[in-house]
């Protein structure tokens, strides 16, 4: 089951990086991101050791918070481009 979850975490890396990649920049780095996962999660299948306790899962959790910032601060960039890009529409129930 664990080499499942490798071949997920890669193939969703692949999609974003291949399908995703010309939409948006961010795409390759969430790809490149869950291909990390996917090779983290290869190595825990083949391996003997528990690489998501101790130290090893320290590692993984500040390399996966620092991912989800940069995605985080990613998204937040966009909307606030898609906003200001929108033309000003007023809202429809607003008296003025």
């Amino acid at each position: 089951m664990r080499y499942l979850y490798a071949a997920m975490w890669f193939a969703a890396g692949l999609i974003l990086i291949f399908r995703m990649g010309r939409e948006n920049r961010i795409f390759y780095f969430a790809g490149a991101f869950f291909l990390f996962l996917g090779g983290w999660w290869l190595a825990f299948a083949a391996g003997a050791a528990n690489l998501f306790a101790g130290v090893w899962g320290w590692v993984f959790r500040v390399i996966t918070a620092a991912a989800l910032a940069l995605f985080c601060f990613a998204y937040y960039k966009e909307v606030k481009r898609k906003k200001a890009e929108a033309p000003d529409e007023e809202d429809p129930g607003e008296d003025e």
